[in-house]
């Protein structure tokens, strides 16, 4: 594995091709979710309440594929 800092704004990261994809792109998906929230002056209960209330739209639209 190698790291490189480009500039102040990108950093490289070299892997071997052998490492699992799945694990990668779940680490690759965790790195985005860093990037985008870096700046985000959301709270957690806020961000919590958010998700509450997708959750329950989500089930109330799908519940039916689940509870014959």
């Amino acid at each position: 594995m190698q790291i490189e800092r480009k500039n102040k704004d990108e950093i490289v990261i070299t892997l071997s091709s052998s490492v699992d994809s799945f694990g990668l792109q779940r680490l690759i998906d965790y790195l985005k979710y860093l990037e985008l929230t870096s700046k985000s002056k959301a709270k957690q209960p806020e961000v919590d309440k958010l998700a509450d209330e997708v959750n329950a739209s989500w089930w109330e639209k799908n519940k039916s594929r689940f509870i014959k």
